[in-house]
């Protein structure tokens, strides 16, 4: 399946722990990087994450955020009453001791445990990361399958433009041949010595064999058809493609080095332009 590795993605959820929200940004990449940034109490959960992500993304650079807002942890402070009456019984007894001493309640209310937080259950926790993390991976998903139908239909396009500068070749190649022996012809009579029997024969024969492209046209028929395969598979194919990219590349830097006709030299210009647009947009492809 053709999938771009350029995109972007969010998604967002209520918790017990507040909102959580998720950006998700991908650039093309060789392999698949991942750059998280979670909020301290959800780091925990960093490697089950990464686990999740590989689970629906072959190749790419991604970066990944997990903010949370509108924390609702604030709502469920509770006030240890135990120790709140500890403290107000030292306070009376500090008073009946020094007459003019005065402690403020916000003062009894910052010492180290008279406010708790309650506990967020972790697994809780975890699920609404993770319920946010696959809702942007489904969404950044389809965007990259969008992406990727678009550039699969161009990378078709440019097979259909190379497959007709094949065909063009193809059909020069007999009157090159002939023009080749004609050429041969004039140059053995301008010697103006008598040529040994089949000497023309010997010659046309290494010429054409030194400028035979018939296995190379071959090659790059043999490559239209399987790109056309790959592009067909429900798979991450774009290491495929880049192999293949080279291989196109291959036998068109070899039918220009053979041509001996501007036409086919032209051809061969333009396939290595053709294949060049190729490569760019399979850089991109998962």
């Amino acid at each position: 399946m053709i999938r771009s590795m350029t995109a972007y993605a969010s998604a967002e959820t209520t918790g017990p722990a507040g909102t959580l929200s998720c950006e998700l940004r991908t650039v093309n990449h060789r392999y698949l990087e991942l750059s998280p940034r979670l909020p301290d109490d959800l780091r925990a959960f960093e490697s089950q994450l990464r686990e999740r992500v590989a689970a629906k993304l072959s190749r790419g650079k991604l970066d990944l955020t997990v903010r949370r807002t509108g924390d609702a942890r604030g709502e469920l402070l509770q006030i240890n009453n135990a120790l709140l009456t500890r403290l107000s019984e030292l306070n009376l007894d500090m008073i009946a001791r020094f007459p003019g001493m005065q402690v403020q309640f916000t003062e009894l209310l910052r010492f180290p445990g008279v406010m708790q937080q309650a506990e967020v259950d972790p697994e809780a926790q975890q699920a609404a990361l993770f319920d946010v993390l696959d809702r942007a991976l489904d969404a950044l998903t389809a965007t990259r399958e969008r992406e990727g139908e678009k550039l699969g239909g161009i990378l078709r396009d440019k097979l259909d433009a190379i497959e007709r500068v094949v065909a063009d070749v193809r059909g020069w190649m007999p009157e090159i041949r002939a023009a080749l022996r004609t050429r041969l012809e004039t140059r053995l009579a301008d010697l103006k010595q008598p040529v040994e029997p089949g000497r023309l024969e010997q010659e046309l024969v290494l010429q054409i064999t030194r400028t035979d492209v018939d296995e190379e046209l071959d090659r790059l028929s043999t490559h239209i058809g399987e790109t056309r395969r790959v592009l067909g598979l429900k798979e991450p194919v774009g290491r495929r493609l880049d192999f293949l990219m080279q291989e196109f590349n291959r036998e068109a830097n070899t039918l220009g080095s053979k041509s001996v006709d501007a036409r086919s030299t032209n051809a061969a210009v333009e396939l290595k332009v053709l294949i060049e647009q190729m490569r760019e947009q399979v850089q991109n492809i998962e």
